[in-house]
């Protein structure tokens, strides 16, 4: 029988991406969300920049979410679990679709009410590196009227993009190609939370 990480790994290889409901258990998710919470109250979380070296800066009209980058030499047991469960995936897609992946590194980010990220790809010249992004939602409850939609462009083999709104759903994970497809967050009704990563080829 086919696993949750091999399942993946052939929906990323067939259509560059897939998503997964209650990929974590409830109990991971509510400790994650927690271990979240208590940072933001430490004052730990830091408004998100663009770019890259020098050229990194924070631009509010782009993306106005707050980050705190994860130490992945330093993971707490909540944070060790999560790891794991990716690796399995890494391990996956490596068999399946040959990219060489070698690491995974990882931030929470917090969007406020109202905040969003327009449209970009999570690959650009400064991050080659970036094969495969893996997002974890840690809501407690989502619903239509939130909004704060993860907004996919797929393309379409005629030139033209088929888009696909997903729900950040508690416990959800997405996983998709950062060099192919365009996303963006869309504005926020509510406070959302989540993982966000990428599997690299690089150690």
């Amino acid at each position: 029988m086919e696993s949750i990480s091999e399942r993946i790994a052939s929906e990323v290889y067939e259509k560059s991406y897939a998503i997964v409901d209650d990929f974590i258990s409830e109990e991971l998710r509510v400790s994650l969300l927690k271990e979240q919470s208590e940072l933001l109250e430490a004052g730990k979380f830091r408004m998100a920049a663009v770019g890259k070296g020098e050229k990194k800066q924070v631009r509010t009209e782009i993306r106005n979410d707050q980050v705190l980058w994860i130490d992945a030499e330093h993971l707490n047991k909540y944070e060790k679990q999560y790891w794991s469960k990716v690796d399995e995936v890494r391990q996956a897609i490596n068999q399946r679709c040959y990219l060489g992946l070698k690491s995974f590194e990882a931030h929470f980010a917090r969007y406020p009410i109202g905040s969003f990220y327009v449209r970009h790809l999570d690959q650009f010249q400064q991050v080659l590196y970036r094969k495969i992004t893996v997002i974890i939602y840690l809501n407690d409850s989502w619903s239509q009227e939130d909004e704060g939609m993860l907004r996919m462009y797929l393309p379409q083999e005629d030139g033209s993009e088929e888009i696909l709104d997903i729900q950040p759903k508690g416990g959800r994970l997405v996983v998709f190609l950062s060099g192919e497809i365009p996303h963006e967050v869309m504005p926020t009704k509510k406070e959302r939370i989540s993982i966000t990563g990428w599997l690299r080829d690089i150690d």
